[in-house]
């Protein structure tokens, strides 16, 4: 690897912490581009490449487990870690280069920022499920998988592009795109990683060279105006006083290409907002569909009246009806 600065993080996991939730988001991309996991001296790693303020870096996360935490039924995950365990997760933070305190400093935050959503500690899963534990819809569904979490993206920017791509395709074509994206738009790592772009690196890609690729026009010219925006300050992603959720959503269906879902997507996987309401999502209506036992999907209308009782936790009903399409992939 070549010279680079480095810096540990650690964070705590809670008994019950879901692993197994984590790593299955992580490892959809089954080429490993910019994320792996595999395993280190008998534990569970995660790899995740990443530009962090414009540096190339590398999040390198093992998880120490405690294994106490088995299920009755003695179902475990990878490596017989067990579905749900308390612990550790310790980050190394490899960033190429050798930074300035100042530099280093911004770093570490956003680092460990992008580590906090990775592994999905953001969104706090315990009030959602005492208000719908004895819901008659969604009820059976906490009791069934208690403390799921919602994982996010490293960035705020990688969300928005992810739910970009996502639009109105399928799963597997959507991880194919995003593939594509890295290769066209990332940069490689030290370590042999790439990294997921940054709003700079997404700017400087050439449209023609998306549609080559089997990006749709419109989805292109979507990735790079959000991508030429974020790069020039236009559109500031970052929550402060004076700019909140609410004026960032505002802002972005401002910018052409960018609808409802988009926007709630990209609150669920970036910020980990609590109350996204992703009534348009199909996924969500096919969930509700064979809940309440149904021959069609319920309409848009239908939906958010629906889940409009799970305020101002509709996030965690999202993730709750995704995870119960067992035999589907989450998006």
């Amino acid at each position: 690897m070549a010279a680079a600065s480095t810096f540990d993080l650690a964070f705590e996991l809670a008994p019950g912490y879901r692993l197994q939730d984590v790593l299955a988001f992580h490892r959809r991309d089954t080429q490993a581009l910019a994320e792996q996991v595999d395993e280190h001296m008998g534990q569970p790693r995660l790899r995740k490449g990443v530009v962090l303020g414009g540096v190339p870096v590398l999040l390198e996360i093992l998880f120490e487990l405690a294994v106490e935490d088995r299920r009755d039924d003695g179902e475990t995950a990878v490596w017989g870690v067990p579905r749900t365990a308390a612990g550790r997760a310790l980050c190394t933070v490899h960033a190429d280069g050798k930074l300035s305190g100042s530099a280093r400093s911004r770093l570490q935050a956003q680092a460990y920022d992008a580590v906090r959503n990775i592994l999905g500690l953001r969104l706090d899963p315990a009030p959602f499920c005492a208000l719908a534990a004895d819901d008659p819809l969604l009820g059976p569904l906490v009791r069934a998988q208690p403390g799921l979490l919602i994982v996010q993206s490293a960035t705020v920017f990688e969300a928005l592009t992810w739910a970009v791509i996502g639009q109105q395709i399928n799963l597997s074509f959507a991880i194919a795109l995003r593939r594509t994206l890295i290769a066209l738009a990332g940069r490689r790592h030290s370590s042999g990683l790439w990294c997921y772009p940054g709003p700079a690196d997404v700017a400087a890609v050439d449209c023609a060279q998306l549609q080559a690729n089997k990006f749709s026009r419109a989805k292109a010219d979507t990735l790079l105006r959000l991508a030429q925006l974020v790069d020039s300050g236009a559109l500031d992603l970052q929550v402060s006083p004076t700019n909140s959720i609410a004026q960032i959503s505002a802002a972005l269906l401002a910018v052409k290409g960018i609808g409802p879902w988009t926007v709630n997507y990209a609150l669920l996987r970036g910020y980990g907002y609590a109350d996204c309401s992703l009534h348009g999502d199909v996924a969500i209506r096919a969930a509700l569909q064979a809940l309440l036992q149904e021959d069609v999907k319920p309409d848009l209308a239908r939906t958010e009246q629906l889940l409009a009782r799970y305020a101002p936790h509709r996030t965690m009903a999202a993730a709750h009806l995704w995870a119960s399409l067992a035999h589907l992939k989450e998006p």
